[in-house]
């Protein structure tokens, strides 16, 4: 009898301390579970940082682009002057024999201009549908890993919770079975 007794009292024992390491594990489990929270929080806080920096580099290239079309029409306006003081010689153009040869000259380095800010223009609308196709395909890869961490850390976060539960079911039946054995 003393020896069932005794027994019993080394099994309590070993409930008790098999509780205190489930306890053990539980609190290290909730620690990673909240190491997870904080990871999924830094990098939904890098996606709303990456966002904003899309925005700006968006707003960035819109200016550039109102710049360009600013500085297009300038030439326009530029050539529509030119064309008229060409009418204006035109008229006097006994008075200016000698100056057309001047302004032919002009109106040659001008054509010319317009020819090297054409190609430049389209140099540069080339590089800059370069640049738009690269920054989307490195934003849509950002994303893209960006969705896939945050998938993986919220699956792991819901294998720990299943986990804890698991561990406090046992917690409960083991309290069960020592409040039998008391």
């Amino acid at each position: 009898m003393e020896y069932e007794l005794s027994l019993k009292y080394k099994e309590i024992d070993d409930l008790k301390n098999d509780l205190e390491l489930r306890k053990v594990e539980l609190d290290e489990l909730l620690n990673e579970s909240m190491e997870k929270d904080k990871k999924i929080s830094i990098l939904n806080n890098n996606l709303m940082k990456y966002k904003f920096e899309k925005e700006k580099v968006d707003l960035k290239l819109k200016n550039e682009i109102n710049y360009e079309k600013s500085r297009m029409k300038e030439m326009d306006d530029l050539e529509k002057k030119i064309n008229e003081k060409v009418a204006i010689i035109d008229d006097k153009q006994d008075q200016i024999n000698y100056l057309r040869t001047l302004i032919n000259d002009y109106k040659e380095q001008v054509k010319n201009n317009t020819d090297n800010l054409e190609l430049q223009l389209k140099k540069i609308t080339r590089t800059y549908d370069n640049l738009l196709a690269q920054k989307d395909s490195i934003i849509e890869k950002q994303d893209k890993t960006i969705e896939e961490m945050i998938e993986s850390a919220k699956q792991l976060a819901k294998d720990n919770n299943a986990t804890i539960t698991s561990l406090e079911l046992q917690i409960g039946n083991y309290r069960e079975l020592l409040k039998k054995y008391e």
